[in-house]
């Protein structure tokens, strides 16, 4: 399918998708939720795809506006689908995160950005809140009282600031931004796909667990793996000191 708002290519296991600036044209949001929507469904049922690398055409294309929110016919979420995607998803951020951008990329498992980067809720100043999830997902990444700071006051904060509460993973210089983010990219795809999609899995629906129920899960999911011929693969590569040949199964 041709796309209007993004653009995609498959590199080996990697999935890389480039999001263009859509800025504060709700049309384009819109678009750009409807074409997010259909990948993600090829993606999730794509047996060859193990990791997804999100990033923008642009400086901007993580700088989504939203003063003129109030007057989109539909609110449209640009998250949900990434959020729902089973493989991990790595945002590649080569500017800042900003609005309905920043949700986008709370979304997200791993954030690498640049030196230059900034990150900012800044709902408040037009009299919104965030609503694509980041008062939910900021929250459980940074803490509660780093939260509530950048949703009241709507303060942007540095690439170093978010690196230091968590916000973002890696703080690379522009120019080595997407070698290093395809590097990881490429790392974590060599690793045994159901084993990715259950670490995945374990951790996210383990916080919203008590500690006994996230326990026995990780225990379920470890066993489950030992029937896979994957985890077979995995014994013999490692005792014939070769790299694994994962498929899946």
């Amino acid at each position: 399918m041709r796309y209007q708002v993004l653009n995609y290519k498959k590199i080996a296991h990697v999935m890389m998708i480039n999001i263009f600036d859509t800025g504060s044209d709700q049309v384009r949001v819109a678009q750009l939720a409807d074409e997010l929507t259909d990948l993600c469904n090829e993606i999730i049922w794509d047996e060859e795809i193990r990791v997804v690398a999100l990033t923008g055409a642009g400086e901007k294309s993580f700088s989504i506006g939203i003063d003129s929110i109030g007057a989109a016919p539909r609110i449209r979420s640009l998250a949900e689908p990434i959020w729902k995607l089973d493989q991990p998803v790595i945002a590649v951020i080569n500017g800042d995160g900003i609005g309905q951008g920043l949700e986008l990329a709370l979304a997200c498992d791993i954030r690498v950005v640049t030196e230059t980067s900034h990150f900012g809720l800044p709902h408040i100043e037009t009299g919104f809140i965030p609503w694509d999830g980041g008062t939910q997902r900021l929250s459980r990444l940074v803490g509660r009282g780093k939260a509530l700071e950048m949703i009241l006051t709507g303060e942007m904060i540095d690439a170093q600031e978010a690196l230091r509460i968590g916000l973002v993973n890696r703080v690379v210089p522009v120019g080595e931004l997407m070698e290093v983010a395809m590097k990881m990219a490429h790392e974590i795809a060599s690793k045994g796909p159901i084993a990715l999609r259950y670490a995945k899995e374990v951790v996210y629906k383990g916080m919203e667990m008590t500690l006994e129920q996230g326990l026995r899960l990780e225990a379920d999911l470890y066993l489950l793996i030992h029937t896979t011929k994957d985890r077979t693969e995995g014994i013999q590569a490692f005792g014939e000191k070769r790299t694994p040949k994962f498929e899946g199964r």
